[in-house]
């Protein structure tokens, strides 16, 4: 069991709450670097994760290689496809995208990342990524071709996610889409933290620290925050809704 993956499981049983920042490189100001890595020192963040559903820039390893000179923070790479990985990093969070029916986004993108994985000392931990709806049409579920689970069906979700386990998943991971109008339900993070025993991961349209403890408080062990962290300076204000 990789060092990464024991600590998430440590937290989880120690109840300690995690933090990823999600950072897109096709999205990353590069002229305020400085500002975006001070900002991060300064949150209560515990990962990094690095990726997104495109990637039209080349230049993942050199984000990767600036956030570990600049971070002592464990850097997780979050691809959409087999084209977003880089040896530089700590791990990646290998993504099985069980909401939809597409193949590629099952085991395809899997299969061609497999040879190049081997061949990293990259830390790989199985996900089951769960898209669930969230108001609109996400990029991720454009990219994928695949439709999100209807958010009044916390059922399917919840069959989803203990399905992903019963396979093997080491990780569960609800998502709401970047840029998404609302967030997971936490009634349906409440229902399926307490039915799995791997660590819950939650993102999604969390765009303040109250919507961040509100995901703890049902069951996440870990939070996600991405665009909103990026643009907004106060996002750690316990006042902002």
């Amino acid at each position: 069991m990789g060092t990464i993956y024991s600590d998430l499981l440590s937290a989880k049983a120690k109840k300690q709450k995690q933090l990823a920042v999600l950072l897109d490189p096709d999205k990353i100001d590069w002229e305020h670097t400085e500002h975006l890595i001070r900002k991060i020192k300064q949150s209560p963040a515990t990962h990094i994760f690095v990726g997104g559903s495109l990637l039209l820039t080349n230049v993942l390893d050199q984000l990767v290689a600036l956030l570990k000179q600049q971070l002592d923070l464990p850097i997780l790479l979050f691809p959409g496809n087999v084209s977003q990985i880089t040896p530089r990093a700590d791990g990646i969070l290998f993504l099985s995208l069980l909401s939809g029916r597409n193949p590629d986004y099952l085991i395809g993108q899997q299969v061609l990342a497999a040879p190049i994985l081997q061949q990293t000392s990259l830390e790989i931990i199985s996900t089951a990524y769960i898209l669930i709806e969230s108001g609109k049409q996400t990029t991720v579920s454009y990219v994928s071709n695949t439709l999100p689970i209807p958010a009044d069906k916390p059922e399917i979700v919840l069959a989803t996610a203990l399905a992903g386990t019963m396979i093997g998943h080491k990780l569960v991971y609800l998502e709401a889409g970047s840029g998404a109008e609302r967030k997971v339900d936490p009634e349906t993070i409440r229902l399926i933290a307490s039915n799995i025993q791997v660590p819950l991961i939650v993102g999604g349209g969390i765009r303040s620290r109250s919507a961040m403890e509100e995901a703890y408080e049902a069951g996440a062990d870990l939070v996600v925050i991405g665009t909103a962290f990026e643009k907004d300076n106060n996002f750690f204000d316990y006042k902002k809704a």
